[in-house]
């Protein structure tokens, strides 16, 4: 116990050495990841639309048997796919008439999940302008209807929810970001004061004395003498 007493002293001796490192550098980060996020950034807009896909034509009086809702199910893994093919996002550029960007950098923007294991997908765009995101997504999901008639024959596709305009930007997030840069800076000073002390191998006290050399230390002459 008394070791882990000495080491912990130790530990903060360093630290308190440099303790102007430790201090400054957090706050310089955090400051510069703020000025950031807030003032260079673009603020990103998400919008949303929902299809349901029902695999196969049948009497809608019918109930799905329990095997006709797995393979749903496990076919949204394939639409996820199909979202996001150039097939899809080639023939959404050429509709909206968009210039500047490649069917990859839509893809980039386009993300598919199913809700709850169901065959309810839900279609999201991101883009800087609120509208654009809108009319992305509504227009991903019209393209998606049309590819999936004529790549997989499935005719019973659905809008459930059209994308609505988002009124409000889902990033960048400036707290989460700032945050993170203020913890990221006091490791990385913490570990610079370490690397710092590690490299100085300067004699300052007895105790450097002692334990960089093995020696007993017989005496010291206080600063008063030289003043």
């Amino acid at each position: 116990m008394e070791n882990d007493s000495v080491d912990f002293r130790q530990l903060m001796n360093i630290i308190l050495k440099r303790l102007w490192l430790v201090i400054i550098l957090p706050i310089v980060a955090a400051a510069a990841s703020a000025y950031w996020t807030f003032f260079i950034l673009d603020p990103v807009y998400e919008a949303n639309t929902t299809l349901f896909i029902l695999n196969r034509q049948q009497d809608p009086e019918l109930a799905l048997a329990y095997s006709d809702i797995m393979v749903g199910q496990l076919l949204v893994k394939d639409y996820r796919e199909l979202v996001k093919s150039r097939v899809v996002t080639s023939a959404v550029i050429k509709r909206m008439q968009l210039d500047g960007i490649s069917p990859d950098g839509l893809a980039a923007k386009i993300s598919v999940n199913s809700r709850n294991d169901t065959r309810i997908i839900e279609i999201r765009v991101r883009d800087k302008d609120p509208r654009m995101a809108g009319k992305l997504a509504d227009a991903v999901a019209e393209e998606f209807k049309v590819k999936i008639r004529e790549l997989m024959k499935v005719e019973n596709v659905d809008v459930i929810d059209k994308a609505q305009i988002p009124s409000a930007p889902i990033g960048p997030k400036t707290l989460v970001n700032t945050a993170a840069a203020l913890l990221l800076g006091l490791f990385t000073a913490a570990g610079l004061a370490f690397i710092m002390d590690y490299l100085d191998d300067t004699v300052k006290t007895a105790e450097d004395i002692e334990s960089q050399m093995d020696l007993p230390v017989l005496g010291t002459i206080p600063k008063s003498v030289f003043i």
